[in-house]
């Protein structure tokens, strides 16, 4: 099994679903409320667990009923807890509008996630043990740099999901081997609209980069190499949220199993359209048996 720590953010995901997302200063009428745990960190740790990798949690939740369970929710999935920290105070909180198309807007409340500004030694150590380290931006980035750094320094494979978007430090990005935004975050850090232009310019920062493009797929792009468009399964949507996690947690697997690239690329856009035609983020991810039967 591919070893895989997440230093990441653990949510619960107030969602709203509606035929149509408001407008500034519009009110408009729902269909259906509910909680998912989710969180960038969380999310990709599931869908990594569920895809066949062994995988570790960093992070913290806070001492409030959501806290209970979203640990609970990780360790159901097969995800070590240990170092998922209870902080006091309340947990991080996403709110979540999906329309009838499944597209999302979401807003996060960093709660406990705000709290890990740094790593200890267990922390390190997990980190160290591990084959890939996945990373995002919904904790403090003296806490992102540092897991990055300390993955470096012991030969493991870094991917970083740059969510949300924010510059990014040379000393984050001379520590990331694989940087896997979407074609908005690529336009934002890159200034290049264009998924091809922005991954060239994203290139000159790190040595690989994927842009998923939702239903159009995904490019992939390395030094010395032309960039290929990986198309995506087509299916129709319920929700979109949490599949770019889905897909990167999966990837992780894949590529920690040692398969090529287009074959990583395969599994993971297969999860990635299994999760979006169920409701909910981490509810949706699929396990491993679905994944293959669906690459086939």
């Amino acid at each position: 099994m591919t070893r895989i720590a997440v230093l990441g953010s653990t949510n619960m995901d107030l969602v709203a679903y509606t035929a149509r997302a408001p407008g500034r200063g519009e009110t408009v009428t729902g269909r259906e409320f509910r909680t998912v745990p989710g969180g960038k960190g969380a999310n990709q740790a599931v869908a990594a667990a569920r895809a066949g990798g062994e995988v570790a949690m960093i992070g913290a939740v806070g001492d409030d009923p959501y806290g209970a369970q979203l640990r609970d929710g990780l360790e159901h999935a097969g995800v070590d807890t240990d170092l998922l920290h209870t902080a006091e105070g309340p947990s991080g909180t996403a709110h979540i509008v999906v329309d009838d198309t499944g597209a999302n807007s979401i807003v996060v409340i960093p709660g406990a996630n705000g709290v890990v500004t740094a790593l200890g030694p267990g922390e390190i150590a997990a980190i160290a043990s591990a084959e890939l380290l996945l990373m995002q931006l919904e904790l403090p980035l003296s806490a992102v740099v540092e897991g990055a750094r300390a993955a470096r320094s012991q030969g493991v494979r870094t991917i970083l999901t740059p969510s949300p978007v924010q510059p990014l430090p040379d000393e984050l990005l001379d520590h990331i081997d694989l940087l896997v935004p979407n074609e908005h975050e690529a336009a934002e850090l890159s200034g290049q609209a264009e998924p091809h232009a922005a991954a060239q310019i994203l290139l000159r920062q790190v040595p690989e980069v994927i842009i998923t493009l939702g239903a159009k797929g995904a490019l992939y792009a390395a030094r010395g190499g032309e960039p290929v468009l990986f198309e995506a399964p087509e299916v129709r949507a319920v929700d979109t949220t949490g599949a770019g996690d889905t897909f990167v947690g999966a990837l992780a697997v894949a590529l920690g199993e040692g398969r090529p690239v287009a074959k990583a690329l395969a599994f993971a856009s297969s999860a990635a359209a299994l999760c979006v035609q169920r409701p909910g983020a981490s509810t949706s991810m699929p396990y491993r048996t679905e994944i293959e039967a669906d690459a086939v």
